[in-house]
């Protein structure tokens, strides 16, 4: 990955937090709780979703960084969404949490070589995975969301 690349990657993770926080403003506390599409998490759970696999994915780049090809695990989301409380959760907090994660992470990520960008882990059902692939599945995980947000306010009338 040339430097180039890098930079746009990591600036575009770093905008994930904001592309997030667009998503949900303007909603009251009652559509971050609706469940406009069956089967589908709240708002509010969306959010709290990424916000926990946002420190799962921190876990993940700073092993492979600092660990020989370690191993990672899976997680499964819905059991987390079934443990942890997501819709009792606070919206502003959840953001502040994403926020916090993804600055401090850029601050490790633009200090990296692009060798370490090279730099692999094993999860334990993707397969072996280098940081860049990593960094970009990452990457695309709030876009991803966003657009489920998108479809809940549509249904919500919004």
């Amino acid at each position: 990955m040339d430097d180039q690349q890098t930079k746009e990657l990591i600036d575009t993770y770093a905008a994930g937090p904001q592309l997030l926080k667009t998503a949900v403003e303007g909603m009251t506390a009652s559509d971050l709780k609706a469940r406009p599409i069956e089967n589908q998490w709240s708002t509010l759970g969306v959010v709290c979703h990424i916000a926990d696999f946002e420190i799962v994915y921190a876990d993940r780049i700073k092993r492979i960084l600092a660990e020989d090809k370690p191993t990672f695990f899976g997680g499964e989301p819905d059991e987390f969404a079934a443990a942890l409380a997501y819709d009792q959760r606070d919206l502003a907090t959840e953001l502040a949490l994403i926020e916090s994660i993804r600055a401090h992470l850029v601050v490790i990520l633009s200090q990296l070589d692009p060798e370490q960008f090279m730099r692999t882990g094993l999860h334990s059902e993707a397969g072996e995975m280098t940081l860049k692939q990593l960094l970009i599945n990452i990457t695309a995980h709030v876009p991803h969301h966003v657009g489920k947000i998108k479809e809940k306010r549509t249904r919500l009338g919004q």
